[in-house]
């Protein structure tokens, strides 16, 4: 009886989300007296069964092929799913990330077998032959659903920014499985990309500061961008921002957007709808800038500024600056 986690990874670079995942699921391993494994796909990501070691999972399956060379839906969905019939784990938990949410779809798919995604709660009575019950984040987060899973193997992927990842170290072995892909799995690959400026990205970044309709234009976001590099973080936005072309779409925080959870949220000029609040919900702390005392957003911050923006941003970066010497 095991708990098998699949592990996002990008060409050998493991997602941060699949580290949540190891943790979350090394507790419900513990749980029902049972044992975290770990699935990699493709040889790019044998290098990762240390990482997966230090996070709980005694054994990492690494699967093989030579058409594995870099991401494919219906490809990873065949190979766990022929891992899986093998194992028969209890629970299969992936990523709550587009990627993680496709691969276990598709493995849901062939094994005819119903998945729950986007789960925040796994119920404590779970004992690995009853059902599961679980709370899942519905409607862009908006919703809470408490649903139970019956099947004999539970297939679910983890909400994003659920559980804070931690390591556990154990003595971990691997086994090298090559698959056998039909010519069917093989015509979705991912065949080229571009990469992005290195660096701290919204999704990453330990602060953010986002602007909102009440920013007024797109020259005005230069006070945001002053306070956001002095506090080493990046500038995100609402979506009237994007929709009035202030600001591009990579960096809309939202349910349409980007989900992210930095240390500091500092949201201005933002009214704070629930499509913007599903992106910003998991931020450790929220302050908000608005004129407007009933926002949204200023009722769910945890700090509020009631005062214009205009002002108040550039005092802050001021005063970042004198007690820096600056």
């Amino acid at each position: 009886m095991s708990v098998l986690v699949i592990v996002e990874h990008d060409r050998g670079t493991i997602s941060t989300h699949s580290l949540g995942v190891l943790t979350a699921a090394r507790n419900l391993a513990k749980q029902i007296d049972s044992q975290l494994e770990a699935v990699t796909v493709g040889a790019m990501a044998d290098t990762l069964a240390d990482t997966c070691g230090k996070h709980g999972a005694t054994v990492v399956h690494q699967l093989h092929h030579d058409a594995l060379v870099d991401y494919g839906p219906e490809a990873w969905g065949e190979a766990v799913s022929q891992l899986v019939k093998t194992l028969n784990p209890k629970v299969v938990i992936g990523s709550g990330t587009d990627r993680g949410h496709e691969v276990v779809a598709q493995v849901a798919a062939r094994l005819d077998l119903p998945a729950s995604m986007n789960c925040t709660e796994f119920d404590d009575s779970f004992n690995g032959s009853n059902s599961l019950k679980v709370v899942r984040a519905r409607w862009g987060g908006s919703l809470m659903e408490a649903a139970e899973l019956d099947a004999p193997i539970k297939l679910v992927t983890l909400a994003n920014h659920t559980v804070e990842a931690s390591e556990s170290p154990v003595t971990s072995s691997t086994k090298a499985t090559a698959v056998d892909l039909p010519a069917g799995v093989l015509h979705s690959f991912v065949r080229d990309r571009v990469e992005r400026v290195a660096g701290v990205t919204l999704a990453t970044a330990p602060v953010v500061v986002s602007g909102g309709r009440g920013v007024g234009s797109a020259e005005a976001f230069a006070p945001l961008e002053e306070l956001a590099g002095l506090l080493g973080g990046v500038v995100g936005c609402s979506r009237a921002v994007t929709n009035n072309g202030w600001r591009n779409h990579t960096d809309q925080v939202g349910q349409t957007g980007t989900r992210i959870a930095p240390d500091v949220y500092i949201a201005c000029g933002i009214s704070g709808a629930i499509q913007h609040w599903v992106g910003a919900m998991a931020s450790k702390n929220i302050i908000a800038i608005n004129t407007d005392k009933e926002a949204n957003i200023v009722t769910k911050a945890g700090y509020a500024v009631i005062g214009d923006l205009h002002k108040v941003v550039p005092a802050i970066s001021e005063e970042i600056k004198r007690r820096r010497g600056n």
